[in-house]
């Protein structure tokens, strides 16, 4: 695998930014890892940290570089602050056009990487889990699935958690509860559209704070018929869980041959 940290300037955020990028390698004599690439463009895992991290984080909490090397597949982690990848409304910065429009063109620009919907995927944990769903309920023309780890996917839940935090993104309960912001609106607006809906699968531990959410969107998401996966397994908000269910989400995902 090549690992490389990108540092670049996003026209968009109008300021310097990060992400780490894994890239599939062939390669014969790695000791204990077998790798694999294609000759052809990379199919691509753009991997989402949560509130308190960065984008270093899925590097040091996780052995991702090691579970996808025998996939031939790219992951990109970028960096996002605070955002809860939305565009600020203390304008703090613009990360939902960042995240779902600049980001994506800017990697395929600097690296080998398919730009077709059935390479693509997305997944995070917390509130990288409600980027995920954000930018698969919304760009359902870029990602083939989704996987939402331990995912803050009740936004109103959000407010009542960290309202500070809430009214520095959001601004306001309405534009919470608007386009793109509010998953359900989303999923529901993705449903009545008939557009192709991508591939979800959602995790959340029972002792974990975001455990009631993620119930209230799977039964959402259920009586829309969304093609959800559903786990829930004994576990709290921590490294241990997801470091496991990431490996079961790069199991599920439609990589083919």
């Amino acid at each position: 695998m090549a690992f490389i940290q990108c540092d670049f300037y996003s026209d968009v955020l109008g300021l310097s930014s990060s992400m780490y990028v894994i890239l599939p390698q062939n390669a014969q004599s790695q000791i204990g890892m077998t790798s694999k690439a294609t000759q052809t463009k990379h199919k691509t895992l753009y991997l989402l940290h949560g509130l308190s991290d960065d984008h270093t984080i899925w590097l040091r909490r996780t052995s991702i570089e090691r579970y996808v090397a025998s996939l031939g597949l790219a992951v990109v982690m970028p960096a996002v602050n605070r955002s809860f990848y939305s565009n600020m409304a203390s304008g703090g910065g613009d990360y939902w056009t960042f995240i779902s429009e600049e980001l994506p063109a800017l990697a395929r620009s600097f690296f080998p990487l398919s730009d077709r919907r059935e390479d693509n995927f997305v997944a995070g944990l917390s509130m990288g889990g409600y980027g995920a769903f954000k930018l698969a309920l919304n760009k359902p023309e870029q990602y083939a699935a989704a996987a939402s780890l331990s995912g803050a996917l009740d936004i109103s839940s959000f407010e009542n958690h960290a309202p500070a935090d809430f009214k520095r993104i959001f601004g306001s309960a309405e534009a919470a509860n608007a386009l793109p912001n509010d998953l359900f609106l989303a999923a529901q607006t993705l449903k009545e559209s008939g557009q192709p809906i991508p591939s979800l699968y959602q995790y959340c531990g029972t002792e974990d704070f975001l455990y009631d959410a993620n119930v209230k969107f799977r039964g959402h998401a259920q009586e829309l018929g969304l093609p959800l996966t559903y786990v829930e397994a004994p576990g709290d908000h921590q490294w241990s869980y997801w470091d496991e269910y990431i490996q079961h989400v790069l199991e599920w995902l439609p990589l083919g041959e």
